[in-house]
Formats: C-alpha cells, sequence, structure tokens
C-alpha cells in the first residue's frame, strides 16, 4: 500500500457511472470513507448533499477538506495522489500528455457524441460541435485501441479504469456499434481482480439497498 495519506470521502451510487471511481480506488488500494446515496430517492437532491456538491452529481470525493467532481477529475486527482501505484505517468513522462488526452477526451467528447447519438440528435453544424461527429470520435477511439493492449500500449493507466467500465455499460446498454477491438479491451479490464473485486463490493451494496 502506497504511504499513509487522509482518507478519501468517496460519494457514490449504484447503480451508477460512479462506479468507475470506486474500481480506481480499488486498483490504487486507497484508503476511502464510502457515502452511499439513493438516488431513486432523491437523496443527491436533499441540502445535506448539496453541500458538497452543488451539481447534484456522483461521483464526488474531498480529499483534505478539497472538494473535486467531475469523473476524469477525480482519476486525475485521484492516481496522482495514490503515484506509487503506478497509474499516472508523471510529469515529464513521454505518456503523460497522451494519458491526460484520453481522460479529458471521455468528458468532452465521447460521452456528449454518445449521447447525442442514443438520443437520435440531429447532428450539429461541425464549426458548432464539441466533438466534430461521432464518426471522428469512434475512429479516434478505436484507431488508440488497435495499438493495445491498453490505451497507451503496453502500459495500463488510470484512463483504461475509466475507459474500461465506461464502454462496458455501453455496450451492455446497446449503445455502441459493434467492434471487436472494444470487446477484447473490456474483458481485459474486467479480468484484472481490483475490477472484479470493485463489481463484488458494489453488487453487494446493490443487494443491501434492494434488500
Amino acid at each position: 500500500m502506497t504511504a499513509a495519506k487522509p482518507r478519501i470521502d468517496f460519494f457514490h451510487a449504484t447503480p451508477a457511472r460512479s462506479f468507475g471511481t470506486l474500481a480506481l480506488l480499488e486498483e490504487l488500494d486507497a484508503d476511502y470513507q464510502l457515502h452511499l446515496l439513493d438516488l431513486a430517492a432523491g437523496a443527491q437532491r436533499q441540502p445535506a448533499y448539496l453541500a458538497i456538491n452543488p451539481m447534484g452529481k456522483v461521483p464526488a470525493i474531498v480529499h483534505q477538506g478539497a472538494l473535486v467532481t467531475e469523473q476524469p477529475a477525480v482519476f486525475v486527482y485521484l492516481a496522482d495522489l495514490y503515484s506509487d501505484a503506478g497509474l499516472a505517468p508523471p510529469i515529464g513522462d513521454p505518456l503523460r500528455g497522451p494519458y491526460l488526452r484520453w481522460l479529458v477526451f471521455y468528458g468532452s467528447c465521447f460521452e456528449p457524441a454518445l449521447t447525442d447519438r442514443s438520443m437520435q440528435r440531429e447532428p450539429a453544424p461541425p464549426s458548432r460541435s464539441p466533438y466534430g461527429s461521432w464518426d471522428d470520435v469512434f475512429h479516434a477511439l478505436t484507431a488508440q485501441l488497435a495499438n493495445g493492449p491498453w490505451l497507451l500500449g503496453e502500459r495500463f493507466t488510470a484512463a483504461d479504469v475509466l475507459w474500461g467500465i465506461a464502454l462496458d455499460w455501453t455496450a451492455k446498454f446497446g449503445m455502441l456499434p459493434e467492434a471487436p477491438a472494444i470487446h477484447a479491451y473490456i474483458e481485459r479490464v474486467n479480468a484484472r481482480p481490483a475490477i472484479r473485486r470493485a463489481r463484488e463490493k458494489d453488487a453487494a451494496l446493490l443487494a443491501a439497498k434492494q434488500g
């Protein structure tokens, strides 16, 4: 385990996309206190949580009094905080730029493109689109995965936790075109012991909530 650091307060819901942060915390062997929100009951819109995250979203983390929201930012923060785990290329490493690129690409391009596509919205003109086109985004991703086995080639990073979990749930909901490279990538990420451990924890939380 990495050197002792103040415990991270992690605000999570299940099922929700904050599972990706749970998976990263397990990969990092981080010391965290999990706070579970019941989204169906509207806990994310209650004053107690809005005082923590005014956007009423998960994930959110608090560390040494600092609030971090937005999943890519949470990933950057945690992987740098637990740098001994080796999931974040440090500044000066040639992979640092590509690593940050793919973490940010997820939120700035992939999610908005996927949302527009899944809702069958008319694409915005290229000059007004934050991501270009769905084909641009999808082709960029599949081309990067061709360098495999991981996004940055041979090195597994926090970016793979983010993308592996996100691609898994989007594929399960039928939101992605069939692509063998993406399917194989998802399987590699899901085979990791920490990801399996996180899924077991999340399943236990969901079972307890439903019981």
